[in-house]
Order: C-alpha cells, then sequence, then structure tokens
C-alpha cells in the first residue's frame, strides 16, 4: 500500500486554499475551568456544507484528471460525505452521484440534491453501498469517491488537524471523532510531522467499536450496522489504508455513549453557542469524560459537523437540558 504522508497533506492545503473554509478555533473559560486544562475546539462545524468532509472531497475530486471527471463520480455515504462530494462535484464541473440510506437524516438528504447530487437510496440495513456504487461505476465509467479509504480523501481531512495546530500551538492530547477513520488518519500524519509528542485519540460510538477492536487485535474488525445516534459513525468497519495509519499512530481508541454525545450537544449549544450534529461530539464527549487525566494540559479537539435536523436537535438536547435541571427552572447560559 502507498500510503499518504504529510507531504499529501500540504499539497492537499494548496488545493483547498480559496475554496475550504479556515474554520475558527473556539475555546471557553467554563471549559478550561472544568477540566483544569486549555482545551482548543477546531469547529468544523463552520466548514462549506456544514463538516469537515469537503476537505476530502474537494481534494480527490481536484486531483482527477479532465478525462476522468469527464465520466464523473459516485460515492457512497450516511449524508456528510455525500454533501461535500455533491458540493465539490457542482464547483468543479463534474456530475455526482450519491448512494444514500433511506433513514439518513432529512437535512442531508435535501442538501444534497439541493447541491445538484443524484441522490439513489438504498436499505443500510439489507444492502451494500458499495456493491451499488460499484455496478453504477461500471454503468456509466465513473469513478468512486470513497468517504474514507482514499489517500486524497485522508490527505484532505488532515488539512483541519494542521489549521488548527497553526493557529494554537503545541498540544498533548487531539482527540478526534472516527467512523470509517479518513479524519483521524489525516489528523495523525499532520499530528506526527508537527507534534511528533502529541497523543492523538480516535472516538467512535459505543454501539459501534470496531476501531477499537481493530486497534486490539491487529486486524481489521468488521461489525453489523450499530444502532446510534451518531450516524456519521455507522460504519462497519475501517478502511485498509485508515487501519495502517492508526495503526501505525493512534494512541487509543475510546468511544463514547449516545447519552455522553447528547450531554455534550447540550454543553456545546448552551455554553459555546454551536450547534454540533451527534458525530461532531465524540472528541468532545470522549474528552469530558477523561478531565482529571488531562489536568495541567493542552488539548485539542475536532469537532467534525453540525449537520443535524433542526426537530431532531432541538428533541435531543431539549431532554438533555431538563435532565440536566430536574425540578427547577433552567438558568440563561452564559456566553464564555
Amino acid at each position: 500500500m502507498n500510503l499518504p504522508t504529510y507531504a499529501d497533506v500540504e499539497a492537499a492545503a494548496r488545493r483547498l486554499e480559496g475554496h475550504a473554509h479556515r474554520t475558527p478555533v473556539l475555546t471557553s473559560q467554563t471549559l478550561d475551568a472544568d477540566c483544569g486544562a486549555a482545551v482548543f475546539l477546531k469547529c468544523e462545524n463552520f466548514q462549506r456544507m456544514g463538516a469537515f468532509k469537503f476537505r476530502g472531497a474537494f481534494n480527490a475530486l481536484s486531483s482527477l484528471d479532465e478525462t476522468t471527471r469527464a465520466r464523473g463520480v459516485i460515492a457512497f455515504s450516511s449524508g456528510n460525505h455525500a454533501q461535500a462530494v455533491a458540493l465539490a462535484a457542482r464547483l468543479l464541473g463534474i456530475g455526482a452521484t450519491i448512494v444514500m440510506p433511506r433513514d439518513a437524516p432529512a437535512a442531508k438528504l435535501e442538501a444534497t440534491a439541493g447541491y445538484g447530487g443524484r441522490v439513489i437510496m438504498y436499505d443500510r440495513y439489507n444492502e451494500s453501498r458499495e456493491a451499488i456504487a460499484q455496478r453504477l461505476a461500471e454503468e456509466s465509467g465513473g469513478t468512486v469517491i470513497p468517504p474514507y479509504d482514499h489517500p486524497e480523501v485522508i490527505a484532505g481531512q488532515g488539512t483541519a488537524a494542521a489549521e488548527l495546530i497553526a493557529e494554537c500551538g503545541p498540544l498533548d492530547s487531539l482527540f478526534v471523532p472516527l467512523g470509517g477513520g479518513g479524519l483521524l488518519s489525516g489528523s495523525l500524519l499532520a499530528a506526527q510531522a508537527l507534534l511528533p509528542a502529541c497523543k492523538v485519540y480516535g472516538v467512535e460510538p459505543r454501539a459501534g467499536n470496531d476501531g477499537q477492536r481493530s486497534l486490539r487485535q491487529g486486524s481489521i474488525v468488521r461489525i453489523d450496522v450499530p444502532h446510534t445516534i451518531a450516524d456519521g459513525a455507522q460504519t462497519q468497519s475501517l478502511g485498509n489504508f485508515t487501519f495502517e495509519i492508526i495503526r501505525r499512530g493512534a494512541t487509543d481508541i475510546l468511544t463514547a455513549s449516545d447519552e455522553e454525545l447528547v450531554d455534550s450537544m447540550r454543553f456545546l449549544a448552551e455554553r459555546m453557542k454551536i450547534v454540533v450534529e451527534p458525530t461532531g461530539c465524540l472528541g468532545f464527549a470522549a474528552a469530558r469524560s477523561r478531565f482529571a487525566e488531562l489536568a495541567g494540559r493542552r488539548v485539542g479537539i475536532i469537532l467534525s459537523g453540525g449537520n443535524v435536523d433542526a426537530a431532531r436537535f432541538a428533541a435531543l438536547v431539549g431532554a438533555a437540558a431538563v435532565a440536566a435541571a430536574p425540578g427547577r427552572a433552567l438558568k440563561p447560559a452564559r456566553l464564555d
């Protein structure tokens, strides 16, 4: 396998310049006081189409030659990669067909179609999205752009961590959401090159800990589609590229429960005034549960996206807020 390197991340940054947003890094006095650490949140929920996925999709598509572009691209995704490919394809004048699960969040389905993607629906529990995408590619001659196991996708995702490090300086720990491993792999390439002493943790849903099991076992573990509110991390296994990078560089793979994700969404909404989707909270939730271990450290956390239906967000966060303050009126949240 010809694994991507930090040089590929640097090349991706050059391709993305002027196309991707340089997303903000936020801090919170309340958060720092709670954990006794300096915490830096890389807010990819403010990226184009609302998630880090734009970085990898645009980098992969802009790397294609003109002949390949003319035949179009095919992608498969629960939502964020779908939107990212559709938007990147529109910007680059490339036709895009996207295979998406029928139960994907409505906002993600609508946005993908709105960006110009041709959406093909499938049943995530009974059909193979990879097989459907491959069939479409054979029929059309198009190129499949997978959501994570692709060198240019990985390199593009690594630019988020590179920007975080450039802005906030040395970090002792970095927490990164983990589904198929594209963001974690890219983050590892950046951290190993720029901060070799930094401990990098991937965080996946507790209901779908295939990455954790793979790291422990030393080979890729495949699981059934996990039932979790973190729809962006309902993957069944790591990819060949992503597993190899993660195996070589990750400090550990941690997990977060759905309850922890909802509580993290509530905290970020109340204290930081930002909307983060459940998957985007994975790294934050794991870091919050380990505050005692992080005291006195400089901690980076990637918030990977903010694409969640408004009604769903209100229901989850509202229930968490009531649970956090039983029997008493909620106090106005403070803006740090």
